[in-house]
This record gives structure tokens, C-alpha cells and sequence, in this order.
């Protein structure tokens, strides 16, 4: 009688986990490059979003940017059965296929802020990169009444980001006269951008303006000042995304501006949840952008 007892608590603890199990929901969020502060800073939002939903399981890859490796992340994912996959990528097409795949088989697809050469995913948040681009030319034509040299430090090559912001930018400045424009690749990571202003350094090469695809890269620049003992503060930079480093340099008056741009993890979450619960989301999000100046500071909290 008590064996029969047992066995009875035995199989309906096992059948009451198994029915949890069944409600639990996994979001998988395959990011290309964790080194990227920026990058890092979206996973940790979603992370803590999720956090407030007892019935979500959140997990993550870092492919260190490898692209062979984020398409091995992606696939095992796949594999594995994930309900939605947020997806953060550094080339606009080498996830195509399996992003395809995926979407086929019912799993949602959200396309964080670089886009996927594909219309098979569930929703892409983004921001407009272009209009950053502009914003970004109007500002420094703003405070070059005279024209002058700008260093754009741009973002890495195959996806669309750090093109739309370098087309904003030149479509906006070439229609003034007195302005050139030098492009080099900072690939939004602060070491790659020691290097690009050390180059710079030994050529000596002169710009008189800085505008910077990411704050990150302006950090670097910094770095690469304080190091030459040159002084930054009498520097004209912009940078994109609003982190802490450049609230405090513009305080300080070693940067000038920032664009603000949201790292959309938070977001990202929000839409998974409206998808797993079957409602419908839209298609395309695009966060508003804000320019950042030492007036409004104060008024405005850095991404992270």
C-alpha cells in the first residue's frame, strides 16, 4: 500500500513539472560580439527584462566576432527548439539562410538594430542610422562656421548601419563647400580606434572635427590623447549612442555631443512577449533618435 502511495506522489510531482515545463517559453538572443560594450549592454537588457517573467527562460551566445561561429550559435538554437530568437549580427547576409529556416518552422525573429537581408523575421527594431547621419553633420556645420578637416571614424563593414550613418553624413555635407571629410574604420570598439588614431598620429594627418559611429570609439580617442598629452578638450567631437563615458566627457568638455541611441533589449523582450502570446506585432520599430549637447545633459540617462 505504501509503494502504491509512492509511486502515485512520484508520477504526479513528475506530471506537475512536466506541465510547468511545457509553459515555460525560451527567448534565445544569438549577439555577434559581447566585447562591444555596446553590444553587451543589449543582452544584459534583455536579460533583466526577462527576469520579470517567471514563465521566460533567456539564454545567449557570443560569437566574439566570429560570423562562422554566430551562424553555428544561431543553428544550434534552431535545433534546440527556442520559441523566439532575438538576433543581433554583424553581416547582413550570412544568417539569411537560417534565419529562413527558423521563421519556417514557427520560431519568432527579431532583428536587433542591424538588419538581416531577408523578410522572414517576426520584427525589426531599429533606429534611423541615416537621419543619425544627419544629425551628426548638421550639428559640427553648426559649429564650423568656416568649414575644416572631419575624421569620420565609422563602424566595420557588412551591414547597414555604419553605412546609413556614413551616407547621412556625406549627403549633408557635401552640399556646403570648405569641407573635407577623412574616413577610417574604428569597427565601434575603442582598441581599433587607438590604432586608426595612431596611424593618423605618425602621418600627422589634421582634422579639426571628430565625428564617431559610437561613443565607444571616442573613448578611444581620448585614451589616445591623454596618452600624446594633447588636449582633447579643444577637440570638436560627436558620438553616437548616449553611454555614461560621454554624459561624463561632455560634462567635462572633452566631448561635445552625442546622439542618442536605444540599445532596444528592453524592447526586444516586450515584442517577444506580445508574439509568444499570440498577438499580432508589428513588422518594423524604429526608436526615436535625440541629440545631446551639454544644455540637456542633465535631462537625459545614458543608455548604461
Amino acid at each position: 500500500m505504501f509503494f502504491r502511495l509512492a509511486l502515485l506522489l512520484f508520477l504526479l510531482v513528475n506530471l506537475s513539472e512536466a506541465k510547468e515545463q511545457d509553459t515555460i517559453k525560451t527567448i534565445a538572443f544569438v549577439q555577434d560580439d559581447m566585447s562591444n560594450d555596446f553590444r553587451r549592454a543589449q543582452v544584459y537588457e534583455a536579460m533583466e527584462e526577462v527576469k520579470k517573467h517567471k514563465d521566460i527562460r533567456f539564454v545567449y551566445s557570443d560569437a566574439g566576432a566570429k560570423k562562422s561561429l554566430l551562424v553555428r550559435q544561431l543553428e544550434k538554437f534552431i535545433a534546440e527548439g527556442v520559441d523566439l530568437i532575438i538576433i543581433g549580427t554583424n553581416d547582413s547576409d550570412i544568417l539569411v539562410p537560417s534565419v529562413e529556416k527558423a521563421f519556417s518552422k514557427g520560431i519568432g525573429i527579431i532583428v536587433l538594430d542591424r538588419k538581416i537581408n531577408t523578410d522572414k523575421y517576426t520584427c525589426y527594431i531599429k533606429s534611423d542610422n541615416y537621419q543619425i547621419g544627419v544629425m551628426a553633420a548638421k550639428y559640427l556645420l553648426s559649429q564650423m562656421k568656416k568649414g575644416g578637416t572631419i575624421l569620420m571614424l565609422q563602424g566595420f563593414k557588412g551591414n547597414n548601419v555604419a553605412n546609413e550613418r556614413t551616407n547621412g553624413f556625406m549627403d549633408t555635407i557635401s552640399k556646403h563647400e570648405n569641407f573635407n571629410v577623412i574616413q577610417r574604420r574604428g569597427n565601434y570598439l575603442r582598441k581599433d580606434t587607438i590604432l586608426v588614431m595612431e596611424e593618423l598620429h605618425k602621418k600627422g594627418v589634421h582634422y579639426d572635427a571628430i565625428y564617431s559611429h559610437s561613443d565607444s570609439m571616442l573613448s578611444g580617442v581620448r585614451t589616445f590623447y591623454t596618452k600624446y598629452k594633447l588636449d582633447s578638450e579643444a577637440l570638436l567631437s560627436i558620438g553616437v549612442d548616449y553611454i555614461s563615458e560621454a554624459k561624463d566627457a561632455i560634462m567635462r568638455g572633452t566631448q561635445d555631443a552625442s546622439i542618442l541611441f536605444a540599445l532596444g533589449g528592453k524592447e526586444s523582450v516586450q515584442v517577444a512577449l506580445d508574439f509568444l502570446d499570440g498577438k499580432k506585432v508589428p513588422k518594423t520599430i524604429t526608436n526615436p533618435i535625440k541629440l545631446i549637447t551639454k544644455e540637456n545633459t542633465i535631462y537625459v540617462q545614458p543608455i548604461f
